[in-house]
C-alpha cells in the first residue's frame, strides 16, 4: 500500500512525516516498508560509541538504552552525515516491553521502520531490526520487513529470566516462519536452544557478542 504524505502550510511537522514521504506501507498499522539488502555486518558498534569514533569500517546498531538514541528520532537530519560514513546501520531498537501499552509498542515499531526507510532513501545500507515482546506484538513486528533477506535481532537482556526467554523463543519462531530470513544477525548471546530454532528454519546465523559481554569476559544473556 502506498500513500502520499504532505505537510500543511504553516504547520510544524512534529510527526516527521517527511521520513515516509516516499514510503509504501505494510499491514493495518501501515508500517513503512524497507527494501531488502544482502549485505552483512563485519563489525558492530553502538550508536553512542559511533558518535565518537572515526573508525567507519563497521555497522551502527541501537541495542542500547533508548535514552542513548532517542535524539536520532528527534533530529534525524543532524545525525545523517555521521551515519553515512559507516558501512551500514541496523534500524533502531526502540523498546517493546510486555508491560508497555500496546499502542506504544506499535509506535516504537513504526519509528524504527520510518527511520530505516528514510536512511535507505538517503543512500545508507540498512538492515531491519526485529523486536518482539509478547504474542500481541509478533505480527506487527514483521510489518515492513523484507522476506528471504537478512534481519537483525538483539538478545541481550532477553534470555536470563525464564518467562522472557520463552516469549523470545516464541517470537523468534514466529518471525522465522513469517519472514523466512536468509540470515539472522544476533547481537548478544545465541545459546543452543536459540540456534536450534534457527536450524529448524534453515536460517544461517551471524552472532556478535554484546559490549556488556565483552566487558564482562563473555557473560551475556
Amino acid at each position: 500500500m502506498s500513500k502520499n504524505n504532505c505537510t500543511r502550510s504553516g504547520c510544524r511537522d512534529v510527526f516527521h512525516s517527511y521520513l515516509v514521504s516516499e514510503a509504501s506501507y505494510d499491514g493495518e498499522l501501515e508500517i513503512p516498508v524497507l527494501l531488502p539488502s544482502d549485505k552483512l555486518p563485519n563489525r558492530l558498534i553502538s550508536f553512542s560509541k559511533a558518535m565518537g569514533t572515526d573508525d567507519y569500517d563497521q555497522w551502527v546498531h541501537f541495542y542500547e538504552d533508548d535514552g542513548g538514541f532517542e535524539r536520532v528520532w528527534n533530529r534525524p537530519g543532524y545525525y545523517l552525515p555521521k551515519l553515512k560514513q559507516f558501512s551500514g546501520v541496523v534500524t533502531p531498537d526502540f523498546s517493546l516491553y510486555r508491560d508497555m501499552p500496546l499502542v506504544m509498542q506499535q509506535w516504537n515499531t513504526y519509528r524504527g521502520k520510518a527511520l530505516g526507510h528514510w536512511w535507505q532513501t538517503q543512500g545508507l545500507t540498512v538492515l531491519p531490526n526485529v523486536r518482539t515482546a509478547d504474542a500481541r506484538s509478533f505480527r506487527f513486528s514483521c510489518y515492513g520487513v523484507p522476506k528471504n533477506a537478512p534481519i537483525c535481532i538483539g538478545t541481550h537482556g532477553c534470555l536470563r529470566i525464564r518467562k522472557d526467554r520463552e516469549l523470545f523463543k516464541e517470537g523468534l519462531s514466529y518471525v522465522i516462519n513469517k519472514l523466512r530470513p536468509s540470515y539472522i544477525v544476533f547481537y548478544g548471546a545465541a545459546p543452543e536452544d536459540i540456534l536450534e530454532i534457527c536450524s529448524r528454519g534453515n536460517v544461517m546465523v551471524l552472532q556478535f557478542s554484546s559490549e556488556f559481554a565483552l566487558s564482562r569476559k563473555g557473560v551475556d544473556a
